[in-house]
Formats: C-alpha cells, structure tokens, sequence
C-alpha cells in the first residue's frame, strides 16, 4: 500500500497473512517519513498477531522505531489463558502479566467479525479490536456504508465501504476503510495532524515510489488573530471556532474554562489555577509507564538532589522546572518521542521530552503529574509569524488543584492552549492532535484588562554539576525504588 498525507507521499505500508497448520500469522509493516520544521522524523512500525482459524488470540509482537527511539512489546498466552508481556522503551525492559480483556480481537478475529456480519448497507455493529502497540482494548461502532467502485492505481475495484470510529466519539476522528469480500483492507482514509492520511493498495513499484518531502509541524500550525507577545503576563479570553464539527476538542482544566456559545464556537478563558470542577488525580497520575518511568533509581535520586531542602510540592515542582530548563542542552524536533529515561541520559529532545521527563521527575516524588498536549503561541516559526504551534507541558496536583509548568517553555502563560491530557504515551499525543485542522482562533484579548499573576520567581539551587556523558548519580542507600 501507498501512504499518503493531504496528496502526497510520505510512506509505504505492507500487509501480509499466512497460515501455518492451526496458525494464522497477521503481519502489517509502515514505514512513514516526514519533517518538523525541517528535521526528519522517520518512523517505522511492525505488528505480527498470531491466533487461531477461529480468531483466537496466542501470541503478538510490536516494534516501533521513531528516529533513534525503538520500543518492543512481546508477548505469548500461557496455560493460564494470561499474556506474559515483555516490554522494552529506550533500553528499559519490563515483564508484566495482562488478562486478556473479554471478546477483545487482534486482526484475524477482526477480519472475521467484519464478514461475518455482512456489508449490507445500514448494518451497524460493534468490535473490541485489541491495540497491541498500547496494550489497551477499544470498543468500535462500525457502519456499513455501502458498495462503491473505488479507483485505485491498478484499476477500478467495487469494494465494501465501512466506516470505524470509537464507541460513542464524534465523526470527525473516524476511520474510513475500503475491504473485499474476505475483508481484506484495500484502501484507507483517517485525519493525522489535521490532515487526510490516505493508504491504497498498489504493486510494489509503487508502494516503494519516492516519498515527498511535507512539513507537518508547519501544516498543523494555527494562525493568531494577533501578536501575542505582550500578552504572556495577562490572563487571557479566546474565541475559537471548530470548523466542520460541533465537537469541543479543547480540554476543560483548572486553568482554562470552555463554554461553548453555538455550534463549533467557544469561549474559552485562560489564566491562574482556580479550583474548578475538574476531578482529581487518578492511579494513573503518579504511576511508572514505559514512557514515564518514575520508578527508575536514577529518575528518584536526580530529582531528590534537585529539589534539596524544598518542602512544598509547589516548591519541589517549580525547582525540577528550573533544572530541566537546562538540563536538556539540545533542543531539536528529529528526536522523534523519547521517554523519560533516554531523556535523562541523552540531554537531548523537544516539548515532549520535557515533559515525559519533568512528569517522571514529579512522579517519583508522588506528586501526581499528567501531560497535557496542546497549542502554544511563538512569534516565529519555521517561516511563520505569529502562530499557535503544537506543543506539550505538564500539570501537577498542589493545593487541590491541576497547576502548569512547562520546562520547555521556561514558564507557563495564557497562551497555552489545552487540548487533551494524558499519561504521557505517545498515543494519546497524538490522538489530542487530530482536530488540528479544524481549529480557527477568531478574537484573544486580556480579561477585563486585570493582569494575570504568575507565581513570583524562585530562588534556584543550582542543579548538580556533571561532566557531559557520565552516568546521572546513584540513589542515597535505601532510596525509594
């Protein structure tokens, strides 16, 4: 298959089933090439699903590989009916046990599922299609849409329209897919950025033709309704539109209240914590992950040496920002998605290592963090003036409530737009971003003309000094793990 993004190529992606006795092995390889602001990113992505004729699930295998950042999952049923899971992120591996969630499928059961229910127009069902690369389970509503003939670039071919989309969600994040009569993919179309991701079936010449060279941090950019920059001290009231869908992609959180006002029209104010009516921290706020490994001894014993004697979380937090502002001496977009450990030893990334990192950081010290993805004001990027460009930063739990900060940044301000939060997986990064083509911010002006307070500055200890390239410090005896 050829992918392409908005008309051009960017990638390729290959599709392969074979059956070996009792055995169905499913294979799907994507190779895909882009640039952000004008560094490459290169990810390349595999999945091998085993199951039986039936769809039963065995085993299943994942790699990604982003830039120099390679993550693997691994993992077979034994007798038990459990799935031993070996996952490896950055060098750091981990062995964890996964219960396998009820009528959950991996490609061959979906495959079925999908004839077994027919390509009638109109029909509608559902799937729990198992996500091997997030080892996280999704319930879709699937439509029949209809018979179509669809023009691809072998030739005219009549296949069976259906379209996915997560039980529940808005239109505008679905999958549209094109199968045959077995319920092999021949054709696909879903929003990336912002953008139409569109994969068709093709011979191999094609498949492997040139990629084309596309700026997605530039094309995912919105457009400011003016210049902001003395505008970062002050609260601040927007009105966004949402073009094409009356879906609210923005987040509500303690710092930025949304009202809509019609239709794809918002209100939306940003500005100091208050305690709004946002809950609180979740077990998975102050949980280790692949991606945010908090319970690394070297992530503890780096964030206890830089937090000294504070003896706030505010404190704690505000002096982790500070060090990880210069901590992380090379900033550049080629990293791809690094967690938080190759963080720390390669002192190198962009918003999202900041974040995974700082998270990490607070974690340890149980200070529940999340990471939140969204927009944030620049005067000038990668040849545009005045835009809103995607970005990440982190809010931790203080006083009863979600507070900001943002290493990358070196502060946080009201021209951080949230538009989603999460546990720090790269997954839901990029899910926050697929309404990026639909946002259009109309009017931003100071509330009532008050100014907006940041926290008043800190003295800073100064982060302990290291040679580049040694090992980060070890933990104190008996440190917690």
């Amino acid at each position: 298959m050829s992918v392409t993004l908005d008309g051009r190529k960017i990638g390729k992606m290959l599709i392969a089933r074979d059956v070996q006795g009792d055995d169905v092995l499913t294979s799907q390889t994507i190779d895909l090439r882009v640039t952000r602001g004008k560094a490459p990113l290169i990810v390349h992505s595999e999945l091998v699903a085993t199951e039986g004729r039936e769809g039963e699930p065995r085993a299943f295998h994942a790699r990604s590989l982003s830039s120099a950042q390679e993550t693997r999952i691994d993992a077979h049923r034994r007798d038990d009916g459990k799935f031993q899971v070996s996952t490896m992120v950055g060098g750091q591996s981990s062995v964890t046990l996964l219960a396998w969630p009820k009528d959950a499928t991996l490609s061959e059961g979906q495959r079925l599922a999908i004839v077994a229910h027919g390509f009638a127009p109109g029909t509608r069902f559902q799937m729990r299609n198992f996500n091997a690369t997030k080892l996280q389970v999704a319930t879709l509503d699937v439509d029949v849409v209809g018979d179509e003939v669809v023009d691809l670039p072998g030739g005219d071919e009549t296949l069976h329209h259906l379209r996915q989309g997560l039980a529940g969600s808005d239109s505008m994040r679905s999958l549209d897919l094109w199968v045959d009569d077995k319920g092999n993919l021949r054709k696909g179309l879903s929003p990336m950025f912002g953008l139409h991701m569109e994969m068709v079936a093709c011979d191999e010449a094609c498949a492997n033709a040139a990629d084309q060279d596309l700026d997605v941090l530039r094309s995912s950019m919105v457009l400011a309704p003016r210049a902001m920059t003395n505008l970062r001290v002050l609260a601040l009231h927007y009105t966004i539109k949402v073009k094409g869908d009356a879906t609210n992609p923005l987040a509500t959180t303690d710092e930025q209240e949304v009202k809509a006002v019609r239709d794809g029209v918002y209100d939306v104010t940003i500005g100091d914590a208050q305690a709004h009516a946002e809950s609180g921290p979740t077990p998975e706020d102050v949980a280790a992950n692949p991606w945010v490994q908090s319970n690394a001894p070297e992530v503890l014993a780096l964030a206890q040496k830089t937090v000294g004697d504070a003896n706030t979380d505010l404190q704690r937090m505000r002096r982790l920002r500070s060090f990880l502002s210069d901590y992380i001496e090379q900033t550049g977009l080629d990293v791809g998605y690094a967690s938080a450990l190759e963080t720390l030893k390669t002192r190198q990334g962009d918003c999202t290592e900041h974040a995974v990192l700082l998270a990490a950081f607070g974690r340890s010290l149980n200070i529940p963090t999340r990471i939140v993805t969204g927009l944030v004001y620049v005067d000038r990027f990668a040849g545009a003036s005045h835009v809103f460009v995607p970005h990440t930063w982190v809010q931790s739990w203080i006083d009863d409530r979600w507070v900001s900060f943002d290493s990358a940044q070196r502060r946080f301000d009201a021209t951080h737009i949230a538009l989603g939060v999460g546990s720090g997986d790269p997954w839901r990064f990029f899910s926050a971003l697929a309404s990026l083509g639909r946002i259009q911010i109309d009017k931003a002006a100071p509330v009532g003309g008050l100014p907006y307070m940041p926290p008043p500055p800190m003295t800073r200890t100064p982060p302990p000094e290291r040679p580049r390239g040694t090992t980060p410090p070890s933990p104190p005896a008996g440190g917690k793990h």
